[in-house]
């Protein structure tokens, strides 16, 4: 049962793949992300009526918006009777690999449920904000999706989001240089197949890392915090990677990588001020480069999305 009138949520930018786990692990990151604003009406059905932010020319057409289709999705499943409008504004760059799409959607689900006199759990929010996502790319991929709902570090499960412990003290840099890459490009880039000694290898990574974030052991996170087979394949579409990363791991990173599908580059530290200080620097290898660049610091336990009070 409806409530409330009228809710707003925050859902936050993340890092999508965290170098080890490709459309599987996703990372919250505070300070930046989408708003969305939802208010009941007498006509039915779902409408986007004002986009705002740092991405004004988004579609209008519920269906073909991630926070339209999203919430057209989620108001079937309550079976609700109301018609809802849908204000947007964007605080995460398009095709910015920060999770953008994940993010309207992930705001849009949280803010009806905010509306609901018994809200629902997170899990079960994660089918309508991936029928959200899916509008963006057309691909099934819930990492950003699963950070976004439940914050910090959180595993694409059977039905839905699964947390992974936050290492303590850990933060991450997070680079997003002036530069568009939209998602399906970056998916173009991919092998057909892919040598299945390398499969094992990345596997390895990826037991490691979850093993490693489980009892905080910073050492086992370094040698696992790494993308033997998504990120040679994109490297070439961030002009100045290499030298972003040199900088990252020259400065004591954990690990060092493109987040999503690029082309921000994030990396893991110990403590805000190694990870603040790197992040000037990888600013200065983008800005070598041709590109200016925005830097984000954020502890691994970043709060998922909320909804905010009115």
């Amino acid at each position: 049962m409806i409530t409330r009138n009228v809710a707003t949520a925050f859902a936050p930018a993340s890092v999508g793949n965290v170098a080890v786990g490709f459309d599987l692990i996703g990372q919250a990151i505070a300070g930046v992300g989408d708003r969305v604003t939802v208010r009941v009406t007498e006509q039915p059905g779902v409408s986007i009526v004002d986009i705002s932010g740092t991405v004004t020319d988004l579609p209008r057409v519920a269906e073909a918006n991630t926070a339209g289709a999203a919430a057209i999705h989620f108001s079937t499943e309550l079976s609700l009777d109301v018609g809802l409008e849908l204000s947007l504004h964007k605080g995460i760059p398009l095709g910015s690999g920060m999770g953008g799409s994940a993010a309207s959607a992930v705001a849009a689900v949280v803010a009806i449920n905010g509306l609901l006199e018994r809200p629902l759990p997170r899990h079960a929010l994660y089918e309508s904000a991936m029928a959200g996502e899916f509008v963006a790319s057309q691909a099934e991929h819930g990492d950003n999706v699963v950070a976004c709902l439940l914050g910090g570090i959180a595993l694409v499960g059977p039905d839905g989001p699964i947390p992974i412990p936050a290492p303590k003290g850990v933060y991450c840099t997070l680079v997003h240089p002036d530069l568009v890459i939209r998602t399906e490009d970056a998916r173009d880039c991919l092998p057909a197949s892919i040598p299945l000694e390398q499969v094992i290898t990345q596997q390895g990574h990826l037991a490691r890392f979850i093993v490693g974030c489980e009892r905080g052991d910073l050492e086992l996170i370094r040698t696992s915090l790494i993308d033997d087979l998504i990120e040679p394949a994109r490297a070439h579409l961030i002009p100045g990677f290499d030298a972003v990363k040199k900088v990252a791991m020259d400065s004591g990173a954990l690990g060092c990588s493109i987040s999503g599908a690029g082309p921000s580059v994030f990396a893991w530290f110990v403590g805000a001020k190694a990870a603040q200080s790197a992040g000037e620097g990888m600013r200065k290898a983008f800005a070598d480069a041709g590109l200016s660049s925005q830097v984000y610091v954020s502890s691994l336990d970043a709060p998922g999305a909320v909804v905010e009070p009115s």
